[in-house]
């Protein structure tokens, strides 16, 4: 188990765990960054593959990699994003600012796994970085590893999420409640027009979401170190990008600027922004669910949330709203995230923006707390709660907030008086209104009907 290697870099030498794939580069950073025990995300991991496995075919056409090599590399590198060598990528989120040491622990590891296949030497920089640079693959990797989660997690997601409360929102337009505002009774709403409200909110923000990511399908690769692009062939960045976009199904195109590419994260500040607001969007629904199932018996009971498992330790029968409390929970996080990524992305100087690891890290959970908590919600929320009709018409008939409907008959301070007497008597607002008014009792229940007022 403790069996090592002794492996060199620029530095000296360095001992490495026998049957580890990466070299000396990675032991010091795995040695330096004993910080937090996160390593980078899998989404992350997998994005390195596929860029790298890009670089080495568009250098191979470019002439800068013989073709076999670059077809070993590429090949590697596929492995990697397949997720087949996820435990060689323990280098700690919290390391060199530019992320180098993940792009060399990505190229070490490439390199062992071509050399192997090919029956000869490929070199970590030389090769498997040829024509690139940290500085340009880590921001790279932030805009592909968060595209492709976008693409084929959170939208997806958001999209069932939406779905689902629109197919709520056909079985409960009859279902007529209490509206509220600041938290009291307020005029008569319908369950489907509430949760069109959700909807809405969720629809939104995946439009959102979905409009910045024209700007993150710009990619970074071929700046090189400072954005000049040197060592890299001129056309080296139009060729990565039609590479991967062919292996990602996803049209990447090269920045239009790679100085602002290397030196900022606005993108991803901007990306994060959206996601916040999503997670705004789902703690309020969350909440409004919450205070839904209040109760049973002593809170609003306007519903009941599916019992997914015990809810207390010590009072038996106790069921809790779990999966909204989870969802708040996760939003929060997205939220605290955000913060972070915008302190990271004023950390651009001059050339490079060095918070690069801490933006993936941040990034990438957002979006799979997100992702997650959307299924969450649809599945163990939305599908099935189920209707607690007669409290909330009990609740209604008592609201009175519904005598609203009556100050274009009799004025607002008369209306007020009503609405006062009868919630100090506990009596519905047509018997009242009717002692305290002229109005024909077939008018005053037309005008206070709440179907009508919705």
């Amino acid at each position: 188990m403790n069996e090592t290697r002794t492996e060199a870099d620029s530095l000296g030498k360095v001992e490495v765990p026998a049957a580890a794939l990466y070299g000396a580069q990675t032991q010091r950073a795995i040695d330096n960054f004993r910080i937090s025990g996160i390593a980078m995300p899998a989404g992350f991991i997998a994005a390195l593959g596929l860029i790298k496995s890009a670089a080495a075919r568009a250098s191979a056409e470019l002439g800068m990699l013989e073709p076999a090599m670059a077809a070993s590399i590429s090949e590697a590198a596929l492995s990697v994003s397949r997720g087949q060598h996820a435990e060689q990528f323990p280098v700690d989120v919290f390391q060199t600012g530019s992320g180098t040491s993940t792009n060399m622990n990505a190229n070490e590891v490439i390199a062992a796994l071509a050399s192997a296949q090919l029956g000869e030497t490929v070199h970590p920089n030389d090769h498997v970085n040829c024509s690139q640079s940290s500085n340009d693959v880590i921001p790279t990797a932030i805009h592909v590893s968060a595209e492709l989660a976008l693409h084929n997690n959170l939208l997806p997601a958001l999209d069932r999420l939406a779905a689902a409360i629109a197919t709520r929102e056909e079985e409960l337009s009859g279902c007529i409640k209490t509206g509220r505002t600041h938290l009291m009774d307020a005029l008569p709403i319908s369950l489907a027009q509430e949760i069109s409200g959700w909807r809405a909110q969720l629809e939104q923000a995946g439009q959102r979401i979905d409009a910045t990511r024209v700007q993150l399908r710009q990619l970074a690769q071929g700046a090189t170190a400072v954005g000049t692009g040197v060592n890299a062939n001129p056309q080296f960045a139009h060729r990565f990008c039609a590479y991967l976009s062919e292996t990602c199904s996803v049209n990447f195109v090269p920045a239009e600027n790679f100085f602002a590419a290397l030196a900022s994260q606005d993108i991803a500040v901007a990306l994060s922004g959206q996601l916040k607001s999503l997670a705004t969007a789902l703690m309020k629904i969350a909440n409004d669910l919450r205070w839904m199932n209040s109760g049973p018996l002593s809170g609003l009971g306007e519903i009941s949330l599916k019992a997914l498992q015990p809810g207390s330790s010590i009072m038996p029968g106790k069921v809790n709203p779990v999966i909204p409390e989870a969802v708040a929970m996760a939003a929060a996080q997205v939220i605290g995230n955000d913060s972070a990524i915008t302190l990271a992305g004023q950390s651009g100087n001059f050339q490079l923006n060095v918070m690069l690891p801490l933006i993936a890290h941040n990034l990438l959970q957002s979006i799979g707390l997100l992702a997650n908590c959307c299924t969450a919600l649809a599945e163990n929320c939305i599908a099935d709660f189920v209707v607690n009709q007669a409290s909330i018409e009990a609740n209604l008939s008592r609201n009175p907030i519904l005598v609203t409907a009556l100050n274009r008959e009799i004025g607002y301070t008369r209306a007020a008086q009503i609405a006062k007497r009868a919630y100090s008597e506990g009596r519905p607002i047509l018997e009242v209104a009717q002692e305290m008014t002229d109005l024909p009792r077939n008018k005053l229940r037309q005008l206070l009907d709440p179907g009508n007022l919705v």
